[in-house]
């Protein structure tokens, strides 16, 4: 996917300032696509460029003015073709299983503080989908058809961070029975 299509999904929502875009992608597709702002807006830029989205000029009093962006036709249109085309599941690169696959030639003990700075991170982001879906998603069938495709991709986050607390337990429980034994 390119960052492109993830704006694209971003503003087809509501339209918005490069700043507010770029905030936003914190908080929801940022989960699972992540872009610094600065390459949010190079991507703005590139897409004003092919007429995907435009963007007009607010003033604002005291303050320097301010970029709305906003998906056109065209954009909307490239975003469909997009979401229309097949995709393939995405490879795992993930630097604690290269650690953990070659983790007999350190001492456990190294292996098992990762694993437990692993833990902490994911009970930290399962917490966050665990908040969000308590304040913005606790009545799934009564959602808008938008807000039951945005609660998907919150339940996956959930399933994610829930698997991979349970395999950081599994992998703690065994390699501290290793030292034990």
């Amino acid at each position: 996917m390119a960052l492109a299509h993830a704006i694209l999904a971003a503003l087809v929502e509501a339209s918005c300032s490069g700043y507010d875009l770029a905030k936003r992608f914190d908080g929801s597709v940022g989960f699972f696509w992540s872009a610094s702002h600065q390459q949010i807006y190079r991507e703005l830029s590139k897409l004003e460029d092919q007429g995907w989205i435009s963007s007009e000029s607010i003033l604002q009093a005291g303050r320097p003015d301010k970029r709305l962006y906003s998906v056109t036709d065209l954009g909307e249109q490239r975003l469909k073709e997009w979401i229309a085309q097949s995709c393939e599941p995405t490879p795992i690169k993930d630097d604690l299983l290269v650690k953990i696959f070659a983790g007999d030639i350190v001492p456990k003990q190294i292996i098992l503080a990762e694993l437990e700075h692993h833990q902490e991170a994911h009970l930290k982001k399962l917490s966050t989908y665990k908040n969000l879906e308590q304040r913005y998603f606790q009545n799934p069938q009564e959602l808008p058809e938008s807000g039951k495709f945005q609660y998907l991709t919150l339940l996956n986050g959930i399933s994610y961070e829930t698997h991979w607390l349970a395999w950081c337990n599994q992998a703690m429980e065994l390699l501290n029975q290793t030292i034990e034994n």
